[in-house]
């Protein structure tokens, strides 16, 4: 029996107003992720490929077609619907990281736990550390994001996308500010926690990257123009 649907994006269509006039970055755009996957989006710059990532994590909405997540239809919710659904559902990993400077990595990490308000302080406190230990950093746990190297802030940022257990994780080219090792290390994470049963969704422009992950899904023009590796 197939698992579940996470992502069903349907027709999508994303226009932008420029000047006068309006660009039609996604031109009917349809693909479905199931649970446990490990897809990449790849394609030239400027094809929309952050921009589907954005439309699956509510960032932005569809000019036309559904973009359904985790059984909610994110395109027709509103932001504080969107806020909350986001914090329990889908963990995003940002290219820069995106670490509050003034706090520390566990800090950072608790965030996402006292948005939800699922936990007592003192069980995200302990959560927090647990996935830090996770990702390798519990002994930099104190430390500022401006402390510790990119690929520690990106190992701890992984680590904050975990906080509440979200079934989907998306990825905008997590690894494009990173060197080839650090890269590996991250990479090999991402592989393990599909291993243990999360979807994630990752933008790339790394091909070595790409030819390591089970399903591609090229973005050309608007349209995908290959899906090789779907379940």
């Amino acid at each position: 029996m197939p698992s579940p649907a996470i992502v069903q994006i349907k027709n999508v269509v994303k226009r932008f107003p420029v000047g006068e006039t309006e660009i039609t970055v996604l031109r009917g755009v349809s693909f479905e992720a199931h649970a446990g996957e490990f897809a990449c989006i790849v394609g030239p710059s400027g094809n929309g490929k952050s921009t589907l990532l954005n439309m699956i994590t509510g960032i932005d909405h569809p000019t036309e077609g559904e973009v359904i997540v985790t059984g909610q239809a994110v395109h027709t919710m509103s932001e504080n619907e969107l806020a909350k659904w986001r914090g329990q559902h889908v963990g995003i990993i940002f290219q820069f990281f995106q670490m509050l400077p003034a706090l520390s990595l566990l800090q950072n990490v608790i965030l996402p736990m006292d948005f939800v308000k699922k936990l007592t302080p003192k069980q995200r406190h302990e959560r927090a550390m647990h996935l830090l230990e996770t990702v390798s950093l519990a002994d930099q746990a104190h430390k500022l994001p401006s402390m510790v190297s990119g690929g520690q802030q990106q190992r701890a940022a992984i680590a904050r996308a975990l906080a509440n257990d979200p079934p989907l994780l998306v990825a905008d080219e997590p690894t494009g500010n990173l060197d080839s090792h650090t890269e590996g290390e991250v990479f090999a994470l991402f592989e393990r926690l599909v291993s243990e049963g999360k979807t994630l969704l990752m933008v790339t422009h790394s091909r070595s990257l790409a030819a390591r992950i089970p399903r591609m899904i090229e973005i050309r023009d608007g349209l995908i123009s290959q899906d090789t590796g779907r379940k």
